[in-house]
């Protein structure tokens, strides 16, 4: 595991555009088992039988979301599945839209809401406020500048966490030459494993492959921009 107290991944360090790097520092509550222990929301892995597909089928995906899976469940998936317009959760934290949220998982979990928060602040942490992705084409919106490139497939690898349970990044390449202020590499974490629509991401970037891999402390987030900070805490407290 990479040291916690690291830079945020700047879209590029040599970027023409003004994309700053934000310097993190306290992140003891940051690591793997922390970070997939808390966006697993606490499920319940018990297996039981049930009467009825629905309620089978709602607790198969359950276990999946926590991450735990089998290698021959994990599809491929196609770009289109994060399609859309996408807004960063970080400044609902840094405005207190979001302490609700902290709070509520104090009184279920095993740290206080402003440990939470802390832990929470290190995750979101970024500049690049808004991603728009139209087919193969990736937006990044930071400090009032975008830009804009293709992406294709580049397949998908799964890490293992210290919990005992496991995650699946689905990885794209920059496709094309010349633009040094994009990121080489985009790798997408929503808690699925197969196609679907995603209705929130974790995405991580960069020009090392293997290095975005051992990523854990900081996950940038993003939730569909059409929603507002209340409705975006509406969607945290119901996983």
């Amino acid at each position: 595991m990479e040291d916690s107290q690291k830079m945020v991944s700047p879209l590029k360090a040599v970027s023409a555009f003004a994309f700053s790097t934000l310097l993190l520092a306290g992140a003891q509550y940051a690591s793997a088992d922390d970070h997939d222990h808390d966006h697993s929301h606490d499920h319940d892995h018990a297996h039981h039988d049930h009467d009825h597909d629905h309620d089978h089928d709602h607790d198969h995906d359950s276990d999946i979301y926590s991450g735990y899976f089998e290698d021959e469940q994990i599809k491929d998936r196609s770009l289109s599945d994060w399609e859309g317009d996408w807004q960063s959760v970080y400044p609902y934290l840094q405005d207190g839209t979001l302490d609700e949220v902290f709070a509520d998982k104090a009184e279920n979990g095993d740290k206080t809401a402003e440990e939470y928060k802390a832990y929470y602040e290190i995750g979101y942490a970024t500049d690049v406020d808004r991603i728009v992705i139209d087919g193969s084409n990736v937006t990044f919106f930071a400090n009032g500048e975008e830009m804009s490139g293709d992406y294709q497939y580049d397949g998908y690898e799964i890490l293992n966490y210290e919990a005992g349970n496991r995650g699946v990044r689905f990885i794209y390449e920059f496709e094309g030459e010349g633009a040094d202020d994009l990121p080489q590499y985009i790798q997408f974490s929503d808690h699925s494993i197969y196609p679907t629509d995603a209705a929130h991401y974790h995405l991580y970037w960069g020009d090392d492959r293997e290095a975005l891999l051992e990523e854990v402390t900081n996950w940038p987030t993003y939730y569909a921009s059409e929603l507002s900070g209340e409705e975006i805490v509406e969607e945290m407290l119901a996983h």
